[in-house]
């Protein structure tokens, strides 16, 4: 279990609000773009079948979707090149976060993620100074109500690392962990057993956390994590600490 980031718990929530305000569209759609450079053909491409899977969850028009997945493969060129880049900081405390951008223009991608730590207390890092604390996983989400002995049998089937169960007001279901090359088989195995996917991905997790039981602390992280996580370059922030349910309701109420 050792690694969970309670971040993955509580951008699920966000998650739902973002969609609202269309910030999903233009997240998912670069990932269709990058996908689709190793193969417009999503049948021979798990990444892009995995993010089109992705963009339809989040009710992104089919047209978005061709149009992403042409720009990426190179059918339609606008004359703007997206670029991934890792960067890596601290938050309050010396917490590490990690995040993963799709960008245009790495100069305007830096100043606004250097903006964003020194607003919320945090600073941006040099490469290598936290990526050492993160190994890169293969996660499946599984929504639903969970037969433990199922999934362990599945899991076992599909050569998963681990699973955590996850019983929230708002989600019910299980995160199963897998090294990132067998994603793609544990994910056929786990729909196979019947388990209803909601999302496949692919998340970095430390190796080590941090419990944070200072609401002070807790609510200047929780404010960096959605500052960077609002930022349009931004595809994925994940941080190694861990904060208690009830601290994160109080802190965010």
């Amino acid at each position: 279990m050792a690694g969970h980031s309670k971040w993955a718990n509580i951008k699920r929530q966000k998650a739902r609000v973002d969609a609202v305000k269309g910030k999903v569209f233009a997240k998912v759609s670069r990932q269709i773009i990058v996908a689709a450079r190793s193969g417009a053909d999503p049948a021979g491409n798990f990444q892009l079948r995995t993010a089109i899977e992705k963009a339809k969850e989040a009710g992104i028009p089919n047209d978005n979707i061709e149009r992403a997945i042409a720009k990426g493969s190179g059918q339609l060129n606008d004359g703007s090149q997206l670029e991934e880049i890792r960067y890596e900081g601290y938050g309050v405390g010396g917490i590490a976060i990690l995040i993963e951008a799709l960008t245009d223009n790495r100069n305007r991608t830096a100043a606004d993620l250097r903006s964003a730590f020194t607003k919320n207390g945090g600073n941006l890092g040099e490469t290598g100074c936290v990526s050492w604390m993160f190994d890169q996983k293969g996660v499946m989400t599984i929504k639903g109500s969970i037969n433990e002995d199922e999934l362990l049998e599945a899991s076992v089937e599909g050569e998963a690392e681990y699973y955590e169960v996850i019983s929230e007001d708002d989600f019910q279901g299980a995160e199963v962990f897998t090294e990132t090359t067998n994603l793609e088989n544990l994910s056929q195995v786990l729909r196979e057993k019947g388990f209803d996917v909601s999302e496949v991905e692919f998340r970095w997790i430390s190796s080590n956390t941090v419990e944070v039981t200072d609401a002070d602390q807790a609510r200047s992280l929780l404010k960096l994590m959605n500052a960077l996580d609002d930022l349009d370059d931004v595809q994925n922030v994940t941080a190694n600490f861990d904060i208690a349910n009830e601290l994160v309701s109080s802190v965010l109420v």
